[in-house]
């Protein structure tokens, strides 16, 4: 079950978070050629009562890197969360992948059995199995927020496909 853990983990994080990252420069080039600026996005949400954009993507890069870090055992690098601009997002997003891409699969298949602790919003922890955690609650929560991202571009009329959202940074 070990390699469920690097083979679960890093390439799906990469080929999602670049397609994240594809998608987003879509949005940027979409934008200009419109005529309008990207930074419209930023804070843009679809309910009065969800994250706005910025958090979207905030967030995906976060629940990447720190479930990589805790299975691993190694230290997430600490982003400030004061992106205000529309390149900003895409800068974060390259530097989730750069780190993701130096943690080597044996250092996840480590983690095996282990016992990962987190946070659950504000005030709660909850603690599950290593595979668990990937499978049950990491993966959702990344794809969760890459696709929030996604439909908010796709709302806001940037020519995205299904393709983008699953290929986009793969070579053709």
């Amino acid at each position: 079950m070990s390699s469920l853990l690097s083979g679960a983990s890093l390439p799906v994080f990469k080929l999602m978070l670049g397609n994240l990252k594809v998608c987003l420069e879509k949005a940027q080039a979409d934008a200009l050629q419109r005529g309008f600026d990207p930074q419209v996005f930023v804070e843009y949400r679809l309910a009065p009562d969800m994250l706005p954009f910025k958090k979207q993507v905030m967030i995906a890069c976060d629940a990447a890197k720190l479930c990589v870090a805790r299975i691993a055992e190694l230290e997430a690098p600490k982003f400030e969360d004061n992106e205000v601009e529309f390149s900003q997002l895409i800068e974060r997003v390259a530097k989730t992948l750069a780190w993701i891409s130096t943690v080597s699969a044996d250092a996840m298949d480590k983690g095996a059995g282990r016992e990962i602790t987190f946070a659950v919003g504000k005030t709660m922890t909850k603690t599950m199995k290593a595979e668990d955690y990937l499978t049950q609650w990491a993966l959702p929560n990344v794809f969760f927020h890459i696709t929030t991202t996604y439909t908010i571009l796709r709302h806001n009329g940037v020519p995205l496909g299904k393709m983008d959202y699953l290929a986009g940074s793969i070579p053709v």
